[in-house]
C-alpha cells in the first residue's frame, strides 16, 4: 500500500522522467481535470517541477499550474517509453502525460485535481501538512511538538495522522512502534523522552532505507518489497505486520493484532516487547 515512501520514488521516478520536459499529450478520465485542460491546455506547457509531500504527488506545469494526486489504497503511477504497451488495463486509467520520449500512466488514482501555487496554499490537506518524514530538512523538533499536542490520544492513532507527521502509514505505524519497543495503544503523554525521539528517529531511518535505492541516474520505479528488519530474507523483511499469531522475531512471543481507531486500522505488536506499562 502507498505509504510515503512509495511517494516519494514515485516523484522521483516521475521527475527524472519527465523534470524540464514539454508535454505532448494529457489525457484523464475525470471531468474536473478535463475541463480545466479544456479551458487551459496542459498540452505545450512544460513540467517544471515533481515532489512528494508526505502521502501527496505534486507535479508543477509552466504557467502556474499544479496537479496534486493521491493513491490512498492502490493508486500507482507507471513509467513508459513512447509507444511502449502499458502493463495495466486502459480501464484503469485516470491519468495520461506524455512527453517526447515518456509517457506516465496513473492507474485506478482516486484523487487528483488541479491549483496555482495560491489555490494550493488554501488547500488543507496538503498545506496543513506535519513535517515531512522524508523532507529534505526533516523538522524533528517540532514534529516532536506536535506530537505532544496529542498527548491523550493513542500512539498508533497520531502516528497516522499526516497533520503531525507526513508520510508514515498503516505498515510503518507497526514496526516503528516495534522497533522502539513502545507499545502502539499508549498514549503520547505516557512516553518518555527517549521513546519520542526513538519514534521520530526510527520513522525517519526505516522510510529513507525504503527509498534508498536510484540515487544513480537511471530511473528507478521499483526498488522491491518493503523492509525494516533489515534482513536480506524476503519472508522476514518485517517485525509484526500482518504477522499475527506468528513468533515475535526477538522474544518468541507470538505477535497480535488489534483494530485500532476511527479509520479501524490493523495494528501489529509484540506484547512481550511492547508492553503496555513503561519499564
Amino acid at each position: 500500500m502507498p505509504e510515503g515512501d512509495t511517494i516519494f520514488r514515485s516523484a522521483r521516478a516521475l521527475r527524472q522522467a519527465l523534470a524540464g520536459q514539454t508535454v505532448t499529450l494529457f489525457e484523464t478520465a475525470y471531468a474536473q481535470l478535463a475541463s480545466v485542460n479544456d479551458q487551459s491546455p496542459v498540452a505545450g506547457r512544460t513540467i517544471e517541477q515533481v515532489e512528494s509531500r508526505g502521502k501527496w504527488l505534486l507535479i508543477h506545469f509552466s504557467g502556474d499550474l499544479i496537479l496534486a494526486t493521491h493513491m490512498l489504497m492502490n493508486g500507482s503511477w507507471h513509467i513508459y517509453r513512447a509507444g511502449e504497451r502499458w502493463k495495466r488495463a486502459r480501464s484503469h486509467m485516470r491519468l495520461v502525460l506524455g512527453t517526447a520520449d515518456f509517457v506516465a500512466v496513473a492507474f485506478n488514482v482516486p484523487i487528483a485535481r488541479f491549483y496555482t501555487a495560491r489555490t494550493l496554499e488554501r488547500f488543507a490537506a496538503v498545506a496543513g501538512l506535519g513535517p515531512d518524514v522524508l523532507g529534505q530538512s526533516f523538522a524533528a523538533d517540532e514534529a516532536a511538538a506536535r506530537l505532544v499536542e496529542h498527548g491523550s490520544e493513542e500512539v498508533g492513532n497520531v502516528l497516522l495522522n499526516q497533520r503531525v507527521l507526513a508520510g508514515i502509514g498503516n505498515v510503518f505505524k507497526s514496526e516503528i512502534c516495534f522497533a522502539c519497543g513502545v507499545n502502539p495503544f499508549r498514549t503520547v503523554a505516557s512516553l518518555r523522552p527517549q521513546e519520542l525521539d526513538c519514534l521520530l528517529s526510527t520513522a525517519r531511518r526505516m522510510l529513507e532505507a525504503n527509498v534508498a535505492d536510484g540515487a544513480g541516474d537511471g530511473i528507478v520505479t521499483y526498488t522491491g518489497a518493503r523492509r525494516t528488519t533489515g534482513s536480506s530474507n524476503p519472508a522476514a523483511r518485517l517485525w509484526v505486520y500482518r504477522r499475527a499469531g506468528s513468533p515475535c522475531r526477538r522474544c518468541g512471543t507470538s505477535i497480535l493484532m488489534r483494530k485500532q481507531g476511527t479509520g479501524i486500522r490493523s495494528t501489529y505488536w509484540c506484547p512481550e516487547c511492547q508492553k503496555v506499562q513503561s519499564c
